[in-house]
């Protein structure tokens, strides 16, 4: 996490961040989503949503309220099936008439690993999923989306959750909850894929952009910094944990409890799934093995 910024705007306004794309914070902060979860508005005249937020009367209005004279709403656009993203889509689409676009339902982009998992019983550690969305149009990586003046290019990142996707506006980014200024992403399986994730931060760092606009927190001015930094972060957790099973295997409750000493015992269930994330990524590089099937109590050891 980085410092403290001075990111604070007030809940429900629309706040123009240049010509023909605007922000509306939803009235929803918390550990997990900071201020709130950003809903932008893109467009002059049609136009589009790009996560309505959590389910809530109040940010529908504003959501409702900020469209002007002869403006109307065209696209709403679903990042990913977190709570805090689109549970507020379908009644949105019941009041203008637009159509939801997403990469899929709940379980679109899991990776045949995090299916496993998950057959095995293995779920939770998010912010929650909403697992009745189901979008009326299914959008596919590399796939156009297009508005009277705007274009969206569908960039598939899973890693956050599996049916995550970013936006490319120009050399502007909607990343959602892939890349965010405030803190790294959360990444717990088996909806949070650590192996996919890195992919789709390289694949977004050999591109070259201006701005990132985060599904929570500010915008991100310097994009590659803050890929190098997220990349970085990651890869000196997997020397940790690679550190950690050097001097004795471990399950991944006991990994977390040796390598997160200053973290409060409350914050341990969920320094636990991000040692998971790790250790199924490494188990996948070869690098690390569970004794028996992969599984979240498993004890690891380090492959030499």
């Amino acid at each position: 996490m980085q410092a403290p910024d001075d990111f604070n705007p007030p809940p429900g306004q629309a706040v123009e961040l240049q010509a023909g794309l605007r922000r509306i914070l939803a009235p929803n902060p918390s550990p997990m989503t900071y201020r709130g979860t950003n809903t932008y508005l893109l467009g002059t005249k049609d136009c589009a949503v790009i996560d309505p937020g959590p389910m809530s009367e109040t940010h529908l209005d504003a959501i409702l309220s900020a469209l002007q004279a002869g403006q109307r709403i065209s696209h709403i656009i679903v990042t990913h099936t977190h709570l805090d993203h689109s549970p507020l889509a379908a009644l949105l689409a019941r009041r203008t008439g637009a159509p939801i676009l997403a990469f899929g339902g709940p379980e679109a982009g899991r990776s045949t690993v995090m299916a496993d998992l998950a057959q095995q019983g293995l779920a939770g550690g998010g912010e929650g999923i909403d697992t009745a969305f189901r979008p009326d149009i299914e959008l596919a990586d590399g796939e156009t989306i297009e508005g009277d003046e705007w274009q969206l290019e569908v960039i598939h990142t899973p890693g956050h959750l599996g049916n995550h996707i970013a936006l490319g506006w120009g050399n502007t980014c909607f990343t959602a909850d892939h890349v965010m200024g405030w803190a790294s992403s959360l990444v717990s399986p088996p909806d949070g894929d650590l192996t996919d994730f890195m992919q789709a931060c390289h694949r977004l760092r050999d591109r070259t952009w201006s701005t990132f606009h985060a599904g929570h927190g500010a915008p991100i001015t310097d994009p590659a910094a803050r890929l190098d930094w997220l990349i970085q972060h990651r890869l000196t957790r997997e020397a940790q944990i690679l550190s950690a099973l050097a001097d004795q295997p471990g399950t991944a409750r006991q990994l977390a409890e040796r390598i997160y000493i200053e973290t409060p015992k409350a914050l341990l269930p969920a320094a636990e799934r991000n040692v998971f994330a790790h250790l199924v990524d490494l188990t996948i590089k070869s690098m690390a093995s569970p004794k028996g099937n992969l599984a979240i109590d498993a004890e690891f050891h380090r492959i030499a």
